[in-house]
C-alpha cells in the first residue's frame, strides 16, 4: 500500500488516510473503504475515496458542490451508453477526443467544475432537445410560460 502526500486544494491541509467511516458514519456503505479526507474535515468538506488495494486517489480531493458536479458529469456520459448511443467504451474514446485528452486523464474524479460542465453540455448535445412546454415542470400561467 502506498499513501500519497495530498493538499486540500481549498485550505492548503493535508488529507489523511481514513475510513469511510469517518465521512458516512453509520451510512456508510464499506466502513473500511479507504478516503482521502482533510485534516480540517468536517470544516473543510473534502475528501476522496482511494483504491483499497494500491491506497492511491480515484480523483481529486472534491468539496461538495465539486463531487455533484462529477456526479452530473458522469450521469450524463453515462446516458450515451446506457441509451445505447454507444458503448461504454466507445463513449470514453469520444470524451478523451472531445476533450483532447490523453487516456489515463478522462477520469471524471480528476475533472474541475469547468471540465464536468464541459461533459454535461458535450454529452447533452448529442440528444435532441426537448421544446420547453413539453417539460413536466413548466406552467402556464395566462398566456406568459414560467419555467
Amino acid at each position: 500500500m502506498k499513501r500519497v502526500n495530498l493538499k486540500c486544494p481549498y485550505c492548503g491541509s493535508r488529507a489523511l488516510l481514513r475510513p469511510a467511516s469517518v465521512v458516512y458514519g453509520e451510512r456508510a456503505a464499506d466502513p473500511s473503504a479507504p478516503f482521502y479526507v482533510c485534516a480540517r474535515y468536517p470544516a473543510c468538506d473534502s475528501y476522496v475515496a482511494a483504491h483499497r488495494e494500491s491506497c492511491l486517489p480515484m480523483g481529486t480531493l472534491a468539496d461538495k458542490s465539486l463531487r455533484n458536479k462529477h456526479i452530473q458529469a458522469h450521469a450524463a456520459l453515462d446516458r450515451l451508453w446506457r441509451d445505447g448511443l454507444m458503448t461504454k467504451r466507445q463513449a470514453y474514446l469520444w470524451l478523451q477526443a472531445k476533450l483532447d485528452l490523453p487516456e489515463r486523464e478522462v477520469h471524471i474524479g480528476k475533472f474541475s467544475d469547468f471540465r464536468c460542465e464541459q461533459v454535461v453540455q458535450l454529452c447533452d448535445s448529442l440528444f435532441p432537445q426537448t421544446p420547453k412546454a413539453a417539460y413536466p415542470y413548466t406552467k402556464y400561467i395566462g398566456k406568459q410560460v414560467i419555467s
